[in-house]
């Protein structure tokens, strides 16, 4: 479980982190969403220790992550898994030895059963038959799925994704969606995504927390989401004129259930 009490950061005087707590859900699809420049990204970083906090506490499964020395830092980075905004991968490497990279620097397997795993990896994500392209020969959302089977190739307990959709049309951003989430819960991982793609919360979100500014300003399921009576969170979301139709024919069916109600 991750846990985080009352973080604080600011950059020369100006404060992108506020006071920040949260509770991240074992086995679940947390998301971090919130308007660009509302501090997801550095929140992200000072998760897996990028970044570190003026202040405040970061647990993994009650141990804090400021106060952990070096050897116990190794062990938690084994169990975390990074897609990166711009997925990453090494130009240089085919698609197979970027997914064996992490297991090259991380793991004692010999490289017939590194290989394995790659390639069970590639597998797991539909692009076995790329394994031998390199990045530049394959299309963005196939370099998307690549970086999340390297992700996953130590079988991490824990994954980060930093705009996983970003960059994608809209059949692509689903796909990845899907296998985010059915990895997931296939590998009962506790996933935290940070996006502003609606789609994505409403398709795969199990918690969500909203940040404003800095601040945490909502938190809850992407079901309390159509009906949250928080200002700032309405403004983010209902900035789509999709979710403002999907929102108002909501009120639209309460309204007439409180009218047939009424006339019984």
């Amino acid at each position: 479980m991750i846990e985080v009490n009352n973080i604080n950061k600011q950059f020369e005087g100006i404060k992108v982190l506020e006071n920040i707590s949260a509770t991240f859900i074992p086995g679940a699809v947390n998301m971090v969403i919130g308007k660009s420049g509302s501090g997801k990204t550095v929140f992200l970083k000072c998760l897996i220790g990028l970044l570190q906090p003026d202040s405040g506490e970061i647990l993994y499964d009650k141990k804090n992550l400021l106060k952990m020395k070096h050897y116990e830092l190794k062990q938690l980075r084994r169990k975390m898994g990074m897609l990166f905004q711009g997925s990453a991968l090494f130009d240089s490497k085919t698609v197979l030895e970027n997914v064996m990279f992490p297991l090259d620097m991380f793991s004692r397997k010999n490289n017939r059963e590194k290989r394995k795993r790659a390639e069970f990896c590639l597998e797991r994500v539909n692009l076995l038959d790329a394994a031998d392209l390199l990045p530049s020969e394959i299309s963005g959302g196939m370099m998307k799925r690549a970086a999340i089977a390297r992700a996953i190739a130590l079988n991490p307990k824990f994954l980060f994704c930093d705009e996983p959709n970003s960059g994608l049309d809209p059949k692509s951003s689903q796909l990845i969606d899907e296998l985010i989430l059915d990895i997931t819960k296939d590998f009962e991982m506790t996933s935290i995504v940070v996006s502003h793609d609606l789609n994505s919360v409403m398709n795969i979100g199990d918690h969500i927390i909203f940040l404003n500014e800095g601040i945490k300003e909502w938190e809850g399921t992407k079901d309390g989401i159509m009906n949250s009576k928080n200002a700032k969170m309405n403004d983010f979301v209902f900035a789509s004129d999709i979710f403002k139709k999907i929102k108002d024919a909501g009120d639209l069916i309460s309204e007439a259930d409180d009218s047939l109600m009424l006339g019984q």
